[in-house]
């Protein structure tokens, strides 16, 4: 409820408002700027105005209110030599036009330059402060409350988020901004903010070079500690997406900002302290810098290798807030050096600010040379008087301090390109044209064309997204005996040339974290050497990984490989696993001892077979020799010479032909070895029942018949070796499976059904033999060829029974010497039990060796 008193009031207070309201109606509409008015820390009048933001205080403080008054205005604190510094490069731009008679001639630049301290907030207040000014304007009630820009274009601000909000807000007016030290590649979106151009290169192409230029010293492991406003974030997203195509890992990354508290700043030193990597890449304004830097050196952690941009690589104030020496060898890129012929003179000549702005000029003036005025309202406390006639030049600080002329430069080329625009638009020649009406957007197309060169013959030009070229300088921070540290150019970043041509760095000694001449290792995992594979471990990044041998008949043969190669077939892996080494090829050779003695083996059983064909033939008319029928004995002789001879095929290298002629020419003459002793045995048999009363059984199986059945027995294995030979005869082949090291050179089967056909149809004509010599073991003594086959049958099948699981089992070269052995061993047991006996009759008893005897009769004996 409404208290009756105060009625009366409310009431005379709406009166009061018809009237005004009825009076207004007949006058002009006034358009003013709402709020309180913004005056230019330091101004000049002129043809043509120009505005200028700097942050001539690093800080402010807020002031609450109680939402029953108006809010007062920021209160800026800790007075910034840099501002003061990019104020003077841009007087000093805007001087040399009005003195030139080549560029804008007869036409004057003036200025209007606010302080932004620091603050987005203020930034702009101020901008738009430029953009409308504060002059009351008096319009027709039909006509809009609208006015020219108060200037054509702006220079600053300093920091990029404070950019970001001056482009949002005066961009679509389409005035120029044009910054000296913005560079978030966030920027150089033109929907955004259409207006915004720079004189510095984006942080887009400082991030990639940053990330290459850890990836050129081999660091992978990597922490990151960024300014947590739009220049940090952006340029630290663009750092880490590029990192990561490099295959660099961070560890770590953390944002601060100067107003954090204390605790926050201890959290970020926390991680520092935990962390493995040894490297920090930065995206840090100095402030924010100095906050950590602080905070690390009251923890003493020093010895990290740390990486700048270029908001600190080059700042001497930064260097000299160092006195923990945190910061030694540090390396970062930086804007190239510049020289301004008459800069250096002229900002240090501070009339121009005592001219434009006394309050501010005697806080400049106080706070550079430590001094109070009389009429300073501040306390002086115990500092001495100033005199207002103290030399600047024997100050030593930031504002004497000229490290950081490279972005003065860039003040002074942002000032240019706006001139030059204006010289194109007004037509200068001798004169320029007055006539013309001026409007930002003009202006603004104009110097996104413009291309010229300073008078250091620097070329200036914006490319679409209102950028320069990117280049920059590799600076190392090396300290010097005096404790000062020495800005040193190691190298060069230049995006003008090709990608692998990017990153020069020169011959130069470097100075790395702690003075150390080695470079800093910074990885998570050490470097996979050759003959291993990178294996991730679980849970962690790309970086973090073991290193695992590559596997037999594997090899890597460069560092850090993520893969093994397997090496060709007819190659093997070194001890190393670094190299393909061609694989040995294995083969039963006749240089080898096992060779050699199958070979001699070979040998001496064809000489001993010639030896005793010798013999049968030398005593072929002895009782002994005709009794066993010589004819077989010798085709048996010849056979088992084959026999033994065709185990040599099966030494030497495998070929087409000698792994076809191995096979068969074992079947072969193997058949007609049991051929013949098959054909003994019948012989034998039949000889027996010839001489029971009315057999009439040699007719049947006389010579003739004999030799037939040899052949008959013979062709069949011969057809089926042809057939085998037709239809899939042995081949050589590479065995690469039964060795992992080794190439087994061996005969292949071609047809699996015909080398067991051959060796089933030789059983089978030995297992008949064996039964047949079974048959006659009973038979007289003086008849004992029966039991002499008997026995060299019971030999073959008891080798070759005994070859098969053998030969199935041995491995490589192995499986050739059980074969060659088991040719041998039943070519001897042939020959030893069938003809050794005939032979020790004929060379050692040769009473024995007559007829008589051969036909003498004597009781039977059981086997």
């Amino acid at each position: 409820m409404v208290p009756t008193q105060w009625r009366p009031k409310k009431g005379w207070a709406f009166l009061q408002l018809l009237l005004v309201a009825s009076f207004s109606q007949a006058e002009e509409l006034v358009c003013s700027r709402r709020g309180d008015p913004e005056n230019p820390q330091l101004s000049k009048d002129g043809d043509i105005m120009l505005g200028g933001i700097f942050s001539f205080h690093s800080k402010w403080k807020e002031r609450k209110g109680n939402y029953m008054h108006k809010p007062l205005p920021l209160q800026c604190t800790s007075l910034n030599f840099r501002g003061f510094q990019f104020a003077q490069a841009m007087l000093f731009a805007i001087e040399e036009i009005n003195n030139s008679t080549d560029l804008l001639p007869g036409i004057s630049l003036g200025y209007k330059i606010y302080d932004a301290c620091a603050s987005i907030a203020r930034s702009v207040r101020v901008a738009l402060a430029l953009a409308n000014g504060n002059e009351m304007i008096s319009v027709n009630s039909e006509a809009p409350c609208t006015t020219p820009a108060q200037v054509q274009a702006i220079m600053g601000g300093t920091y990029s988020s404070p950019c970001m909000a001056m482009a949002t807000v005066i961009g679509p007016f389409h005035i120029p901004l044009i910054s000296h030290y913005a560079t978030c590649g966030c920027l150089s979106d033109k929907t955004k903010y259409p207006s915004f151009l720079r004189t510095i290169p984006s942080d887009y192409y400082q991030s990639r070079a940053l990330a290459q230029l850890v990836k050129y010293f081999g660091w992978t492991w990597v922490g990151a500690i960024r300014t947590n406003d739009d220049y940090g974030n952006n340029g630290m997203a663009t750092f880490t997406e590029t990192a990561k195509q490099l295959g660099i890992c961070v560890e770590y990354s953390v944002s601060v900002f100067r107003t954090d508290p204390p605790d926050k700043i201890q959290k970020i030193v926390d991680v520092i302290k935990a962390s493995t990597s040894k490297v920090i890449v930065t995206f840090l304004s100095p402030t924010d810098l100095y906050v950590v830097i602080h905070k690390l050196s009251q923890n003493n952690l020093t010895g990290y290798q740390w990486v700048g941009t270029e908001g600190w690589i080059f700042d001497f104030q930064t260097a000299a807030m160092d006195r923990h020496h945190i910061l030694d060898g540090a390396i970062g890129l930086s804007i190239p050096k510049a020289h301004v012929s008459g800069m250096r003179e002229f900002m240090l000549e501070v009339n121009p600010l005592n001219s434009s702005s006394g309050k501010l000029f005697t806080e400049f003036w106080e706070t550079l040379f430590s001094c109070k005025f009389k009429q300073s309202n501040t306390s002086a406390g115990n500092q001495r008087e100033c005199t207002g006639h103290e030399d600047v030049t024997g100050v030593q600080n930031s504002f004497t301090d000229m490290s950081l002329m490279p972005i003065f430069y860039n003040v002074y080329k942002g000032v240019y390109a706006v001139a030059h625009a204006l010289h194109s638009i007004l037509s200068c020649n001798r004169t320029c044209n007055n006539k013309v009406q001026l409007d930002p957007f003009t202006i603004l197309q104009h110097i996104r064309n413009i291309q010229f060169k300073t008078k250091e013959g620097d070329e200036v030009y914006f490319n679409e997204n209102g950028d320069p070229p990117a280049k920059y300088e590799i600076i190392n921070w090396q300290p010097t005996e005096n404790g000062i540290v020495d800005f040193v150019t190691v190298g060069l970043y230049d995006t003008s040339l090709p990608a692998e041509k990017q990153l020069n760095l020169q011959n130069k000694s470097l100075f790395w974290a702690l003075n150390s001449q080695k470079v800093p290792l910074s990885v998570c995992s050490e470097k996979c050497p050759p003959g291993t594979r990178k294996v991730l471990q679980k849970g962690k990044p790309i970086c973090c990984y073991d290193c695992l041998r590559c596997a037999e008949g594997e090899i890597s043969n460069v560092t850090d490989s993520i893969t093994c190669v397997r090496c060709d077939p007819d190659f093997w892996s070194n001890e190393r696993r670094d190299a393909c080494v061609k694989k040995q090829a294995e083969f039963l050779s006749y240089e080898e001892i096992m060779g050699a003695l199958l070979t001699a083996a070979s040998l001496f059983g064809t000489c001993m077979t010639a030896v005793v064909a010798f013999i049968f033939f030398r005593y072929r008319q002895t009782p002994v020799v005709r009794a066993n029928n010589s004819e077989l004995s010798f085709l048996l002789l010849f056979s088992l010479s084959l026999c033994f001879l065709c185990s040599l095929t099966f030494i030497g290298r495998p070929s087409e032909w000698s792994c076809m002629l191995r096979h068969t020419a074992f079947g072969i003459t193997f058949v007609l070895c049991i051929s013949c002793v098959l054909g003994k045995t019948i012989v034998v048999l039949m000889a027996f029942r010839a001489k029971l009363p009315g057999s009439n059984v040699m007719k049947w199986f006389g010579p003739v018949q004999q030799k037939l059945s040899v052949l008959g027995f013979t062709l069949v294995q011969v057809v089926i070796c042809i057939l085998w030979l037709t239809i899939s005869p042995p081949f050589p082949l590479k065995n690469f499976q039964k060795f992992k090291d080794k190439i087994i050179l061996e005969c292949a089967l071609g047809s699996a059904v015909g080398f067991w056909a051959v060796l089933g149809y030789i059983g089978l004509l030995a297992m008949l033999c064996f039964i047949l010599a079974f048959l006659a073991r009973k038979l007289p003594d003086h008849f004992n060829e029966a039991k002499f086959i008997t026995f060299s049958m019971l030999i073959f099948c008891a080798v070759w029974l005994t070859f098969i699981p053998a030969y199935v089992s041995s491995p490589g070269k192995f499986s050739v010497a059980v074969e060659i052995f088991a040719i041998l061993a039943s070519s001897f047991g042939l020959l030893i039990c069938i003809f050794i006996p005939k032979c020790y009759i004929i060379l050692l008893k040769p009473e024995k060796n007559t007829k008589k005897n051969m036909m003498g009769k004597g009781s039977p004996k059981s086997f």
